[in-house]
């Protein structure tokens, strides 16, 4: 039989399927869960200690999927997908997600640091195929924050932010910077002709 705690905590995440955290009162929990009120700051000392706790098993789900992800040869590739495999879960779960990448108060889903070794481990297989070009630290706060960006705004502003095309392309930039696909040969040309005409105008090529 789960215990007061585990039904509280069942009970939240049921309830953010389809409303905001800030929308269930401990009222609506206590409902859900068939318990009394004062059980809430038993298990959790406050709604926000709950709410904290939530968010960390939103994170072990949200692990989980990362994890499930397929290894392939192209690590490059895989750090695509993982993004996708972050929207998606992002899309898919709404509410969940807005609690777990945008907490209120000083309590934070620990969660996050493990999303974050995830991340880096993905990136120290592009570091061992030669195919990173940032701080492996640098490349990993990027990516994470396009990522969570993106996502908060497809959330936000469906339209147009929820298209796919714009994922895709924040994905491709960013990730492309990290790991030097987007280098344009054509870049090294225009970059040479603009430092001559520069020097041109300032004197300095003569």
């Amino acid at each position: 039989m789960p215990t007061a705690r585990e039904r509280i905590l069942d009970a939240t995440t049921t309830l953010l399927a389809d409303k905001d955290a800030l929308a269930i009162s401990t009222r609506d929990i206590c409902a859900e869960a068939q318990v009394g009120m004062p059980e809430i700051y038993r298990q959790f000392g406050d709604k926000q200690g709950l709410l904290t706790a939530v968010a960390d098993l939103g994170f072990q789900k949200f692990l989980a999927s990362k994890r499930a992800n397929p290894t392939t040869d192209d690590p490059v590739a895989d750090l695509k997908t993982a993004w996708d495999s972050h929207t998606t879960f992002a899309l898919a779960n709404p509410h969940l997600y807005r609690l777990m990448f945008t907490p209120a108060g000083s309590s934070k889903p620990h969660g996050i640091s493990e999303a974050r070794e995830l991340l880096h481990a993905a990136l120290g297989r592009c570091l061992n195929a030669g195919r990173l070009r940032l701080p492996m630290e640098t490349a990993g706060h990027a990516i994470l924050s396009a990522n969570v960006g993106v996502c908060l705004m497809a959330l936000s502003f469906p339209d147009p932010y929820a298209d796919p095309s714009v994922s895709a392309t924040l994905r491709d930039t960013v990730i492309g910077k990290a790991t030097g696909e987007e280098e344009d040969p054509r870049l090294g040309t225009a970059t040479l002709l603009a430092q001559q005409l520069l020097g041109t105008l300032t004197g300095q090529g003569e």
